[in-house]
């Protein structure tokens, strides 16, 4: 695409929306961005929470893993009708028209990620024809195969972004993400980012606050700060052969569940409250143990939901009392849409035919252009 303007770096803005919806399925978050010069930055931003219903379809074919095909493919057209929906929602709260928009870069939700089999692959829903028919801008999907294609995890895929967004010149930074899943990048001035996913982030706290409070996160921390840590429960999690391996390494609900935690409790009697705690505090342990591993005293920022756990932030502070840690809001970027800003930015990179530099992290052969183009 040689005639595209932006090969010449416009004096213009060119807009770009992302759309995220991570392992917590909450909601679709979408993020209104602007390419003008050597910028790329965020402008608006909103997060559209996902109806009752289609959530616990999404919920029940992640968590079984066992669906009609009929039942796979009206998912995946709804869910492609909810990200349409967002992104027309916000353009009209910000008066904006689709013909002002480059592209739309759609994540999909994960239903099944299965790096390490004899025919690895990662499965996504949302059809981009369906966005890209409904909204009328060109949606790029499907961003992982490719990466797998070349022997890579296909995940993490928010490095890339984050080196070109956040790197500074002689620093180290590390830029850490907590959604369901936990993942790392580390920073170091202008060399390749490198980064992994540590481990469970979110997602077991909000399987047991919703088991048991039928809440889809805890809110502030509200049912961690009731319990304490049990120390036996908190060795049985840490005795999962994932955190000894080496990188690249990715993982997902796949892996950890509930049905995993319930194995965990099998032979011990803790009070869900104290499980609460726990878990939280096993997020922060693998989270601060790879951190500090991986670098230096540096500065330490946080995105996603985990952002906003008071608790699970001072644990973070206090487990690595030789870092500085911060949310990207002091980089200007709220912590909640880093994720959606990055698809907005992946899409700009597959418009543009730019191959993302991702083999350090996946381990893939090669960087590869990333994504599937849908035209409307």
């Amino acid at each position: 695409m040689s005639s595209n303007p932006l090969r010449s770096l416009p004096t213009q803005p060119i807009y770009y929306i992302g759309l995220m919806s991570g392992t917590s399925l909450d909601a679709i978050d979408v993020a209104l961005c602007q390419r003008q010069g050597t910028r790329f930055e965020q402008v608006a931003g909103t997060a559209i929470a996902l109806a009752p219903s289609l959530r616990e379809k999404l919920l029940t074919i992640c968590n079984e893993k066992k669906v009609t095909l009929q039942t796979l493919g009206e998912v995946d057209h709804q869910f492609a009708l909810a990200c349409a929906e967002a992104v027309l929602e916000l353009l009209k709260s910000n008066n904006i028209e689709a013909t002002n928009i480059a592209a739309i870069g759609s994540h999909g939700q994960t239903i099944f990620h299965s790096p390490d089999t004899q025919y690895a692959f990662t499965q996504q829903i949302g059809d981009g024809n369906l966005i890209a028919a409904k909204t009328q801008i060109p949606c790029v999907a499907d961003f992982r195969r490719m990466d797998m294609a070349y022997g890579g995890q296909g995940a993490p895929l928010v490095p890339a972004f984050h080196q070109a967004l956040f790197a500074q010149e002689k620093q180290q930074r590390v830029i850490l993400n907590i959604g369901g899943i936990a993942n790392i990048s580390i920073l170091n001035g202008t060399e390749h980012a490198f980064g992994y996913d540590t481990g469970p982030g979110n997602m077991l706290m909000d399987a047991w606050v919703h088991l048991h409070h039928q809440q889809a996160f805890d809110k502030e921390a509200w049912f961690a700060v009731t319990g304490k840590v049990n120390q036996n429960l908190l060795s049985a999690l840490l005795n999962d052969p994932y955190f000894v391996l080496s990188a690249p390494k990715s993982t997902g609900r796949e892996k950890f569940n509930l049905n995993w935690l319930q194995q965990k409790l099998t032979s011990l009697v803790v009070i869900k409250e104290d499980v609460q705690r726990t878990l939280l505090e096993f997020t922060a342990v693998t989270i601060c143990d790879q951190i500090k591993q991986q670098s230096d005293a540096c500065n330490v920022y946080v995105c996603g939901g985990g952002a906003l756990n008071p608790l699970l932030m001072q644990r973070l502070k206090d487990l690595m009392s030789g870092h500085k840690v911060q949310t990207t809001q002091a980089l200007a970027i709220d912590p909640m849409y880093v994720e959606a800003v990055a698809f907005a930015w992946l899409a700009e990179q597959r418009i543009i035919e730019k191959t993302v530099p991702l083999k350090a992290v996946t381990g893939a052969l090669r960087d590869a252009i990333l994504g599937c183009v849908y035209l409307p």
